[in-house]
């Protein structure tokens, strides 16, 4: 649904040059919820707004639906109509809410479809059928002076949905909120990535909401993509940063004459006593030096990391034995002899 190659964009600032997306290679399929992540100043925001080209990209291919988009800016009064529909088939929900306050609530909704030309008999039916999806069918005259943050985000997301996109394009649209209200407008946004088919692409830098929501995701670091794929397969990855930051496990992973793990289970194995299994099978003291557990997508994941007694050479039986139940297991730390971290299936 959404496909970038090679995306760059360059600002000029003060006479100098700064690169704030670097050849980014971004694959979105139809129907998924997307998150990017990155601290700030790593180019989320650059490549959401490249996307629907409210920045015009320095160079690189924006196809969103099968269309270039990059291919209508700046080529002409008919590219640039068929460039303002095809960003009508993308909403855009921003961090801020950007309501005009001096419009109710369902004129916010319908302001979308006045610019469309849509009838107002037509507008007045959308916006309310569009707050009435949204929970909000009882706030239609109301100011948005008058509500919550999360509510304010709650006609954000309906004004985005006024032109029935194919993609909604959500920039850090819960990082205003608190807690309580993210968890909302979080599931909100699941919802309707269901009924109605929408693929999602969000920006954040708060981990739980690509823990809560995201089928797939990708990490930023100073305008490049460094690592990216389903959340299933970014935590089958030995050595995956985006998994380490979702399923974080404290503990000094230091020392000589011991074995430092970090264990991934997922689904049943979340629930066996395989610890327990291992440490009476080999008859081996084991130290817990931290956990994490959760669900994601409807799937338990959890991450252990322990300690064996003894060096990496003298545990690869035990390591064996985790390995057979389908675990993926992590060797972390540093003995006399061996690198800081060993990947899954090395030697």
């Amino acid at each position: 649904m959404i496909t970038t190659s090679g995306l760059t964009k360059v600002y000029s600032s003060r006479g100098r040059e700064i690169t704030a997306l670097d050849g980014v290679d971004l694959h979105v399929r139809e129907g998924e919820v997307y998150g990017v992540i990155g601290q700030s100043g790593a180019g989320k925001s650059s490549l959401i707004r490249c996307i629907n080209l409210l920045e015009r990209p320095t160079s690189g291919t924006v196809v969103v639906d099968g269309q270039d988009l990059t291919a209508l800016a700046g080529r002409g009064p008919r590219a640039s109509r068929e460039l303002r529909r095809a960003r009508s088939r993308i909403g855009m929900v921003f961090q801020h809410f950007n309501l005009l306050s001096s419009r109710t609530v369902q004129d916010n909704v319908e302001l979308p479809l006045e610019i469309l030309g849509t009838s107002g008999k037509e507008r007045s039916r959308k916006a309310l059928e569009l707050l009435d999806l949204v929970g909000l069918a009882d706030k239609a005259k109301a100011y948005p002076a008058q509500l919550s943050g999360g509510q304010k985000q709650r006609v954000g997301i309906a004004r985005a949905l006024a032109g029935d996109p194919k993609v909604l394009l959500s920039d850090e649209a819960t990082s205003a909120l608190d807690p309580e209200t993210t968890r909302s407008i979080l599931q909100l946004l699941r919802d309707l990535n269901r009924q109605l088919g929408l693929t999602i692409l969000l920006i954040t830098h708060e981990m739980d909401v690509v823990k809560s929501i995201c089928d797939s995701a990708a990490l930023m670091e100073k305008g490049r993509i460094v690592e990216s794929g389903t959340v299933g397969e970014l935590l089958a990855t030995p050595g995956s940063a985006l998994a380490a930051a979702l399923f974080p496990v404290s503990g000094d992973a230091t020392g000589e004459d011991r074995t430092v793990l970090d264990i991934t289970f997922r689904g049943e194995s979340a629930t066996q006593p395989v610890v327990s299994q291992l440490a009476r099978t080999y008859n081996i003291d084991i130290s817990i030096l931290g956990a994490a557990i959760d669900t994601v997508g409807g799937l338990q994941i959890g991450r252990m990391r322990i300690e064996l007694p003894g060096r990496y050479e003298d545990n690869v039986v035990p390591i064996g034995f985790l390995r057979e139940r389908g675990l993926q297991i992590d060797v972390v730390g540093r003995t006399a002899d061996r690198p800081a971290l060993v990947k899954e299936g090395a030697k």
